[in-house]
């Protein structure tokens, strides 16, 4: 584990098996120095244990950037849960899952995440209180994903008008790679505020409806990334700017709210090279998060849009730093993010109140 390329001086992982259940996950929790770690619980037909354990790692250390950078009093984590196909996790599972969490004695908070839902947490908090992603009748507030699509929407804007020098989005043609939860409410806002679209998604229902409801064009899922637009705005799984992507995109910038985005640091650094300017995924993607602290800290619905909204200027902030040191936007990003979790920056570290 010491080892793993992707291994970045994690304080625990964690693998977790029920044999009853079936129950097969793994959580990573990347760094608590800013108070306990919160990350979602992502839910994935993972190739080998090889591979979800690469996830976790990558997606813990995102969160405690994430969480940071977003000013949150929270550090970063992440669980994974392996199963043979999407749709085959059960209760029994989340259970179990809730089971391991509580041994962790509150250093993890779980959450919501890709193939995971409410009910799902409800599961999980059978057997711990560390958990958030509730939904309203179980003393949550509910599904993350629409708070996620509000900082997106500011951050995408905030993207065009670095990039393009455009006010708004209107006239600006976005390539929307993903149409679930995120994706399809970030097509939404920016069709009604009069954006061009074009998407794609494995899903050829949602895609299908993208092109009914907003008047979407359609592309091929493994090619909408060359299409010729003013934004690539990547909303699926990670990795999606690798070395075989990024020579291929046609646009003047990347804005999208998908978690780990850049497969390596190269990536953010060819971009630059390209004069591409990429937002920062989890400067980007921080509205899910802060909408599951709001659930734990016991925020209003308003001071929860605001901290999503703030994404945008946060956003202009970094970008504007990174064109007066002629630096990747994401190297910036990770650097303010860091002055934040630092052992050194935190002497006395907030103290998150738990879920429940």
């Amino acid at each position: 584990m010491f080892d793993h390329p992707f291994f970045d001086n994690h304080e625990q992982v964690v693998f977790a098996a029920d044999v009853e259940s079936g129950l097969k996950a793994i959580i990573a929790i990347h760094n608590t120095n800013r108070g306990p770690s919160l990350g979602g619980c992502r839910v994935w037909p993972y190739g080998s244990a090889l591979e979800a354990t690469t996830d976790a790692l990558r997606l813990a250390r995102g969160m405690t950037y994430k969480n940071a950078l977003a000013e949150l009093p929270l550090g970063g984590g992440k669980s994974v849960m392996m199963v043979p196909e999407r749709g085959a996790q059960t209760p029994a599972m989340f259970e179990a899952l809730g089971r391991t969490i509580e041994g962790l004695s509150g250093a993890y908070i779980a959450a919501e995440d890709v193939g995971s839902t409410p009910a799902d947490m409800a599961a999980i908090r059978r057997h711990t209180q560390h958990v958030t992603g509730l939904a309203p009748q179980d003393g949550g507030i509910g599904d993350p994903s629409p708070t996620t699509a509000i900082g997106c929407f500011e951050g995408l804007k905030a993207t065009a008008r670095a990039a393009l020098g455009r006010e708004g989005v209107d006239g600006v043609h976005v390539a929307i790679q993903g149409l679930g939860h995120v994706g399809f409410a970030l097509a939404q806002s920016l069709s009604r505020d009069g954006a061009r679209l074009t998407v794609a998604d494995i899903d050829a229902a949602a895609v299908e409806r993208a092109c009914d409801e907003l008047g979407a064009t359609p592309a091929p899922a493994d090619t909408i990334h060359t299409v010729a637009a003013d934004i690539f705005s990547p909303n699926a799984l990670g990795a999606s700017l690798n070395q075989a992507t990024v020579p291929q995109l046609n646009v003047k910038a990347v804005a999208g709210g998908a978690n780990n985005q850049l497969a390596t640091e190269t990536e953010g650094l060819t971009l630059h090279r390209r004069g591409i300017l990429y937002a920062p995924d989890f400067a980007m993607n921080a509205g899910g998060v802060i909408k599951m602290a709001g659930e734990i800290l016991k925020w209003n619905a308003d001071e929860i849009e605001a901290r999503a909204r703030a994404i945008g200027p946060r956003l202009t902030d970094i970008f504007a730093r990174a064109q007066a040191a002629n630096r990747p936007p994401h190297e910036i990003a990770e650097g303010l993010a860091r002055a934040r979790f630092s052992a050194r920056a935190v002497s006395s570290p907030p103290s998150a109140h738990r879920a429940g």
